[in-house]
């Protein structure tokens, strides 16, 4: 798959998942407020999605060819773009 059909899949994806979840903001808020409980800190949406992409590079780091993986970190890369431009 070339680059332009890996990001019209993500964005598919995308779609899918607010579809599933609810918007990128909601579920992200939901989950950053529950980390803030587990962590004992406060968590922001943002930070949500670049723990999760870390998680993502961790993976990667295991196995190089995970497309999966590179598709979830250009995911995350719009979530954190769109958590973000929420607050503007």
């Amino acid at each position: 798959m070339d680059k332009l059909q890996l990001l019209q899949k993500t964005a598919d994806i995308i779609k899918q998942r607010g579809k599933d979840y609810g918007s990128i903001l909601d579920n992200h808020t939901r989950i950053s407020r529950l980390w803030s409980v587990l962590l004992d800190t406060n968590v922001t949406p943002e930070q949500v999605a670049l723990c999760m992409i870390a998680v993502k590079q961790a993976r990667l780091m295991e196995t190089p060819d995970h497309v999966d993986s590179v598709q979830d970190i250009l995911g995350y890369a719009l979530t954190y773009y769109e958590c973000a431009n929420a607050k503007k």
